[in-house]
């Protein structure tokens, strides 16, 4: 009778893992273009006023004419975004999920969640390197398969606490992740530079600038179109070449 009874509890054990197995199987990623986190800087350099800005920006740049185009050009397959908010050593919020968009009424639903997303991160210090760290284990756990994977970070301002912006970028480029990079020059003239040699990095990895934070929504606007055709190949009329190599 025991020998019967572990039989059957053998027989029933593989059962279940067989249908477990069978049911993980039937849970395959769902493939995009595009794996991309857009990282916003919340920390005490920015204040509500310009944190509001970079929503809106953002919410404009998944309205306008081009990302609409370039999200069209990623058909049927589109894009997967998620929306961190950013800010200290500990402060990094996931401030909107993971959102696939592809269709132009599916990033009317998602500029529409931006508009609505209040700040979740007010103030502190400017920990840039766990902000990208965080931002690749999310793309990794997403439930996603992207042709390639970007990590849209903006800030103002160089990192002053936390782990070190281009050992987190080492972390993000062993696993095909890219980095990319917005720099606001408002506060600090040079941080482009700063962004490039510490920051940006990966394949097709770029650099974009804005003046301060009213000029963010072109910024943005651009740097999201580019990230969903690819990066850019021939060099504007920004302050910083738009393209980088590989590091």
């Amino acid at each position: 009778m025991c020998r019967r009874f572990l039989r059957l509890t053998g027989l029933a054990l593989i059962s279940s893992l067989f249908l477990c197995g069978f049911s993980l199987q039937g849970k395959a990623a769902t493939q995009v273009s595009l794996e991309l986190v857009l990282a916003v800087d919340c920390s005490s350099s920015v204040d509500q006023g310009e944190f509001e800005l970079q929503m809106r920006g953002l919410a404009e740049a998944f309205r306008h004419p081009s990302v609409l185009n370039a999200l069209q050009q990623t058909w049927p397959k589109g894009i997967a975004v998620a929306l961190l908010q950013w800010s200290g050593d500990n402060d990094q919020i996931r401030a909107l999920d993971w959102t696939h968009v592809n269709s132009a009424p599916a990033a009317a639903a998602f500029a529409d969640s931006l508009d609505k997303t209040p700040r979740f991160v007010d103030g502190g210090p400017t920990a840039l390197g766990n902000a990208v760290n965080v931002a690749v284990d999310w793309i990794l756990g997403n439930g996603f398969d992207g042709e390639r994977q970007v990590i849209d970070v903006s800030g103002d301002g160089r990192a002053n606490t936390g782990d070190a912006a281009a050992v987190a970028r080492h972390y993000a480029n062993e696993r095909g992740i890219t980095v990319n990079g917005l720099a606001i020059l408002n506060e600090e003239p040079k941080l482009a530079s700063y962004y490039l040699a510490g920051v940006v990095g990966g394949p097709g990895a770029f650099l974009l600038t804005a003046d301060d934070f009213e000029d963010f929504s072109r910024a943005i606007r651009r740097k999201i179109f580019f990230e969903i055709t690819g990066p850019p190949i021939v060099q504007g009329p920004l302050p910083v070449s738009p393209r980088l190599a590989t590091r």
